[in-house]
């Protein structure tokens, strides 16, 4: 994972950034959206950073010591947070101008290595002020489970207002159908930073304004999300969205659940993953269908009903099949239901 951006970047030698054009250096941060799973809850692990504390991923330099990239990272995660990561897997580089790593404001450029790590919940203690934390708090528009999001109403109305003030009839043409695919058509829970990215532009949330440096304009009251330091709501987005898309084609959920589960453990899991709803009788047959997962032979009675027969991940579907995963297809919502 690390091979793909040590060749851009490269390694940090004696304590000094590697440089860029004319004598150009940038430092090198590694963050991680850190994720776990209540049965109703999902969750990511945060951090309090800055003069005026603000929320934050996990994060530090590249130092020489590092042997990789994903060692630093798991270095700086276990010094913050005292949280030993399991599955982790790079997400996406990072390195826009006018971006810092403190969330105060002000002009500052970093590249951002990002990673997904899946845990199984624990207190997190550490070096730093850690809290897990639901993502929607972050993301209040993505969570289908009771169906419409009272928070898509005012996040509409704005966009459509934005994309109404286009400085050309071409521009508005285009924010219309970008706000569409988003937004409007029909509802595809894996374009999580797509929808950021587009409130972000149209300076709905703070960390559009701060980049600038500017106080953000009054909108009505309306939040549209807790802010997070630097782009680390971009990489929480991205995170998200690579999660729930790879549920589809990998067991990536098992690295989430206890040893030993009920099926309708697994389900809420998953719901509250995806943010969505799904039939129980068809999520089963999917389950047995592929393969995932096999009886232990006890039973759990703290389900508030009949007692349910518990199961755990079959590991020998890896070797059986190349994408054993849950192809939900309650996964697409309408914007009317």
């Amino acid at each position: 994972m690390d091979s793909s951006v040590a060749g851009v970047v490269g390694q940090r030698v004696g304590g000094v950034a590697p440089t860029f054009g004319r004598g150009a250096s940038l430092p090198i941060s590694l963050s991680a959206a850190i994720v776990t799973a209540t049965i109703d809850e999902p969750r990511v692990l945060t951090i309090r950073i800055g003069r005026e504390p603000v929320e934050a991923l996990p994060s530090g330099p590249l130092e020489a010591e590092h042997r990789t990239l994903e060692v630093g990272l798991r270095a700086w995660v276990e010094r913050q947070t005292s949280q030993r990561l399991g599955y982790v897997e790079q997400l996406y580089t990072f390195g826009d101008r006018d971006r810092g790593e403190t969330g105060e404001p002000g002009p500052g450029r970093a590249l951002t290595v990002a990673y997904l790590a899946l845990v199984r919940e624990a207190r997190p203690s550490g070096a730093a002020e850690a809290l897990w934390q639901s993502w929607y708090r972050f993301f209040p528009w993505e969570d289908w489970r009771a169906g419409r999001p009272s928070a898509l109403a005012p996040v509409e109305d704005r966009l459509r207002s934005w994309a109404a003030h286009a400085p050309s009839e071409a521009e508005r043409r285009l924010r219309e159908e970008r706000v569409g695919l988003a937004f409007a058509l029909s509802w595809n829970e894996e374009l999580v930073l797509e929808r950021y990215e587009l409130l972000y532009e149209a300076g709905l949330i703070p960390e559009r304004w701060r980049d600038l440096g500017s106080p953000m304009p009054r909108v009505d009251g309306l939040i549209f999300g807790v802010s997070m330091a630097a782009d680390h709501r971009r990489i929480l987005a991205t995170a998200i969205g690579r999660l729930r898309g790879k549920i589809k084609y990998r067991p990536v959920v098992f690295e989430l659940m206890p040893p030993a589960f009920t099926l309708l453990q697994l389900q809420r899991t998953v719901e509250a993953l995806s943010g969505v709803r799904l039939h129980k009788q068809n999520f089963r047959r999917l389950v047995e269908q592929q393969g995932l997962v096999e009886e232990t032979g006890g039973i759990s009675s703290a389900t508030g009903g009949r007692p349910a027969r518990l199961v755990r991940f079959r590991r020998e579907v890896l070797l059986e099949r190349p994408a054993p995963g849950l192809r939900l297809r309650a996964g697409r919502r309408s914007m009317t239901s």
